[in-house]
């Protein structure tokens, strides 16, 4: 289906959630910047502190399909500004624990108000962006969140120069205004520019006036061979994410004999910035290639997890530092070929009622089995394997991935032709 013009405000929109991405990860990984004191204002163990981002991300992930399905079945703007302002108030309320349960509740509050974001903004960006923009405009996004993850450490700074509270009271205040800015600006798109028949199209002309359900849409989505081999997919992606950068200090810091600091360095600073671009590049040759192939947004990634396969795998064997780290960077790149076409990938799946829905199951599922990569590789390590044997696993799990992908493009053929 094409669609001559944008509708307007398209690409202000993405701007606008570009903020809001910024915003929702800033305020949630700051808290790991702040350890030493958030401790030394709240003594609790190391396993309490811990239980801090657990508790978020369980929370999270479990609340990440219903979060979705809300954002199916009412406005998409209103439910992005309301997570906004109440994730920044738990932000600005949290700067006011006094005791490590209510820090812990306001974690748990945090997840639960987090989770309605990610679904409705990517579902928002494809209903403004249907056409050759999708995947330039998803990335865009993902660069606000990118972004966010990578200003964390101003969380830290504030609080050795001033108190661990301040940073949550500034970012919470900063967050509650800004959704009020919201309110006059951010708008569902327009109905009648809106492709209300892409999916009717792809999924066999499904009526765009149905009342959504949840149970509906879990059946609808789960009966789906593309969907479900999208969530196995995505599903691997996630442990083996986790995987390669929970250890990727670890790794250098033994291999190369590096401080704690040094590895830490290598393993993140240079990281985001190829992330960023790999986000980018990754966007700008799916919307140019997809004007002449329907399958574009699904090769592109399938092409991006080949490199990444290939520079794990190198990357593991080398026994020079700079040799390491520029493999790893390409892996950063082409990684992230993924993750600025998942939305667009999922779209081409799903009947477009479920789209908010069918990627809080994905973000759902990705979350909880994230950690388990952390585990596999601890486990794999008490076993006395190297991590250089952790590494060679995890390039194998990536050629599984593109297998996978390949199967989301066999059982999309139907829909896209």
């Amino acid at each position: 289906m094409k669609i001559k013009n944008l509708p307007k405000d398209a690409w202000l929109t993405v701007g606008l959630l570009f903020v809001v991405g910024l915003l929702n990860y800033l305020d949630r990984t700051m808290i790991a910047t702040m350890r030493s004191s958030i401790v030394e204002g709240i003594p609790m163990t190391e396993a309490q502190f811990g239980l801090l981002t657990s508790v978020f991300l369980w929370v999270y992930s479990l609340l990440s399909p219903f979060a979705g399905f809300m954002a199916d079945r009412f406005s998409r703007s209103k439910v992005i500004i309301g997570s906004l302002f109440v994730w920044s108030l738990v932000t600005w309320f949290t700067s006011h624990a006094s005791t490590y349960d209510q820090l812990l509740a306001t974690r748990a509050l945090m997840g639960i108000s987090e989770a309605f974001y990610v679904p409705a903004a990517l579902a928002l960006i494809l209903d403004y962006h249907p056409g050759s923009t999708q995947s330039r405009a998803t990335g865009l996004h993902m660069t606000g969140i990118m972004l966010g993850q990578s200003l964390g450490f101003i969380g830290g700074w504030l609080a050795e120069n001033h108190t661990w509270q301040y940073a949550f009271h500034i970012f919470g205040i900063i967050g509650i205004l800004y959704a009020f800015f919201l309110l006059f600006i951010l708008k569902d798109a327009p109905k009648e520019n809106v492709a209300v028949k892409e999916q009717d199209e792809i999924q066999g002309k499904v009526d765009q006036k149905d009342t959504v359900k949840f149970g509906l849409a879990m059946l609808d989505l789960l009966s789906r061979k593309s969907f479900v081999y999208l969530f196995v997919f995505w599903g691997v992606m996630g442990v083996v994410g986790w995987m390669i950068m929970a250890w990727l200090p670890t790794y250098y810091k033994e291999q190369f004999n590096l401080s704690q600091t040094l590895a830490g360095f290598y393993a993140t600073a240079y990281l985001y910035p190829a992330s960023i671009a790999g986000l980018l590049i990754g966007a700008f040759w799916s919307d140019k290639w997809s004007k002449k192939n329907n399958y574009a947004r699904i090769l592109v990634p399938m092409i991006g997890l080949g490199i990444a396969a290939l520079a794990v795998f190198f990357g593991s064997f080398t026994t020079v530092l700079t040799v390491a780290i520029v493999f790893f960077l390409i892996y950063g790149l082409s990684r992230m070929f993924v993750d600025t076409n998942l939305m667009p990938i999922l779209s081409l799946t799903v009947d477009k009622r479920y789209r908010a829905t069918g990627y809080g199951i994905l973000n759902m599922f990705a979350t909880l089995i994230g950690g388990l990569g952390i585990y596999v590789g601890g486990a794999l390590r008490d076993s006395n394997f190297n991590l250089k044997l952790v590494y060679q696993f995890a390039s194998v799990s990536i050629l599984i991935c593109i297998v996978l992908l390949w199967l989301v493009k066999k059982y999309t053929k139907t829909a896209v032709e």
